[in-house]
């Protein structure tokens, strides 16, 4: 009886066992093409190597210099982008040459004397590896180190792995660039939201010959794992110093456009991108003062003067070149000639969008404006999509 009562429970365990619903397997963890170690290592083994990276190139908690230091690999020397390696250095502050303390790794700056490396400065190095993290916009200045550094590359016979990274603002919209090359913030013909990883951005500029002399990088590309367009991705570190949190990296794509105007974008306060404000705009009833902050903002937009503005802390950003806050703030700005700066064509990429604005056009019609650019972006891009 003893044992026929023990096989009958656990026969009813089997049962109840089969009876519940299957778990669900949990989902893979994205990896980054960082953290694929595994991966990267063997393209390294015995080559002389310099990495481009800046304080958003980690693996989990950890640099990624500090990794492939640690693992042996011969680190030659580090290019880092605006803001620095490290990422303390404010908007716009050129970075000098120096030695990184932790590593006494050679440090040289590409927002100093150059952009570009030079090939004095390629001649000890056998491979470049590039790991920046992006926002996925045209006019933020880590492509076009990209960009500078894969022409060099090319240029000197040597090769560019890129380690890939999700794109926090995946989405495609806002006017084409018509001004290639111009600027630093303008040097692809790109709308403003382009909707590409660095990678797939990078097999762009090779494909559409956009390097000088139409000249082709030697790119590998480690791409991310366990994530695909579409996907959101929630940066774990601020990839610039006046973009610390991702409402702030939301918002940019639509609210940088206020750099080509004399409303502020709350640089020199705690919550930079994530408010608008002038002086002159005193019937709104929030309100804020720039000031300077070492490392952040030097010489902010209407230093040590009383903003009246919008506060977008708690809004929710919007999937588009939203084009809501420039309409409402041109509108109520009352010297409307002063309104705009001659940064804004570099910024929109055209000088249409300033236009537009001052000629009273609506949101749709503006919008319905890009539609002929972006359709035929978006096919041109379909060509270069690693995570369709």
């Amino acid at each position: 009886m003893v044992r026929l009562f023990v096989f009958g429970c656990v026969l009813l365990g089997v049962v109840a066992c089969k009876a519940q619903p299957p778990k669900e397997k949990p989902s893979a963890a994205l990896a980054t093409g960082a953290d694929q170690l595994p991966l990267l290592l063997p393209k390294l083994a015995n080559k002389r190597v310099a990495l481009t990276v800046n304080h958003t190139s980690l693996i989990g908690k950890t640099h990624l210099a500090d990794s492939l230091k640690n693992l042996g690999v011969h680190i030659v020397k580090i290019f880092g982008p605006e803001h620095g390696f490290r990422g303390n250095a404010a908007d716009g502050e050129l970075v000098n040459d120096s030695v990184d303390l932790k590593t006494g790794i050679p440090l040289v700056s590409l927002y100093g004397k150059n952009k570009k490396p030079t090939a004095a400065q390629l001649a000890d190095v056998d491979v470049v590896v590039f790991d920046i993290q992006d926002v996925g916009t045209r006019f933020y200045t880590y492509i076009g180190t990209m960009h500078y550094v894969m022409e060099a590359c090319a240029e000197s016979d040597k090769k560019m792995i890129i380690l890939d990274r999700p794109n926090p603002n995946d989405f495609v919209d806002g006017p084409v660039n018509d001004k290639p090359l111009k600027s630093f913030v303008a040097m692809h013909t790109i709308p403003i939201a382009h909707g590409l990883t660095v990678g797939e951005l990078a097999q762009m500029i090779n494909g559409e010959g956009w390097l000088l002399n139409k000249v082709k990088c030697n790119i590998e590309i480690v791409p991310v794992k366990n994530w695909k367009h579409g996907e959101p991705y929630l940066l774990p570190v601020g990839p610039s110093p006046n973009l610390p949190n991702n409402q702030a990296i939301q918002l940019y794509p639509s609210i940088c456009l206020f750099e080509g105007t004399v409303v502020s974008v709350g640089r020199g306060t705690p919550f930079p991108f994530q408010v608008l404000g002038n002086p002159e705009l005193k019937q709104l009833p929030f309100t804020f003062t720039p000031v300077a902050i070492k490392g952040v903002a030097v010489k902010p937009p209407h230093e040590n003067k009383l903003c009246y503005g919008i506060d977008l802390r708690n809004a929710t950003p919007a999937r588009k070149i939203d084009l809501s806050y420039l309409l409402k703030m041109y509108s109520l700005y009352p010297d409307k000639e002063k309104f705009f700066t001659s940064y804004i064509d570099l910024l929109a990429g055209t000088s249409a969008l300033k236009e537009q604005v001052k000629a009273g056009l609506t949101e749709d019609q503006i919008r319905a404006s890009w539609q002929e650019d972006l359709n035929a972006f978006k096919n041109k891009r379909k060509k270069y999509l690693l995570y369709p």
